[in-house]
């Protein structure tokens, strides 16, 4: 089963790790296999600064503030576009601020690989359906589940960790 991860870096303010664009594929793999889904899945990432971030997340969700990442969801109850010539589903796109990320990590005590993986395997979720805005079950299942992926990824969750927003 092949799966693609698209990776752009579109910011100069954070320093990429090596490795990470590794971990981001293992984060996204990890997440559609624990959601068994059917056939290859194309997935696009985009490493941004908080200035863009919070641009996008002005336009499109009429929030002016700058926010760790935003998931474009291409999908609609479990249904998505094929890409013609590779035959994959294409699930959305995934925005990541790296230099939210990065002040994230070092407010929680923890590597800005850790991060980076915690706010993809969020995103991925988002990208197959699930929401944790009204609360609820919903929530709770979609925070357990992240957990299971980063369980799989070598990366439990710290004690510390206080949920997105």
């Amino acid at each position: 089963m092949s799966h693609k991860v698209y990776i752009t870096n579109q910011q100069h303010t954070v320093k990429v790790p090596s490795g990470l664009r590794i971990l981001i594929r293992r984060s996204c793999h990890a997440v559609l296999e624990a959601e068994k889904f059917e056939g290859p899945a194309e997935i696009s990432v985009t490493f941004v600064d908080n200035a863009e971030i919070q641009r996008l997340n002005k336009q499109y969700r009429n929030k002016d503030a700058a926010t760790d990442v935003l998931s474009f969801p291409l999908g609609e109850n479990n249904e998505y576009d094929i890409n013609q010539e590779t035959g994959a589903s294409m699930l959305g796109d995934i925005v990541i601020s790296m230099e939210r990320a990065m002040e994230q990590a070092e407010l929680y005590g923890h590597s800005l690989q850790r991060e980076v993986a915690f706010l993809t395997v969020h995103s991925m979720f988002h990208l197959l359906g699930y929401d944790h805005e009204n609360g609820g079950m919903e929530a709770v299942r979609m925070r357990e589940k992240e957990e299971a992926a980063l369980i799989q990824l070598g990366l439990p969750r710290t004690v510390s960790y206080s949920q997105v927003d």
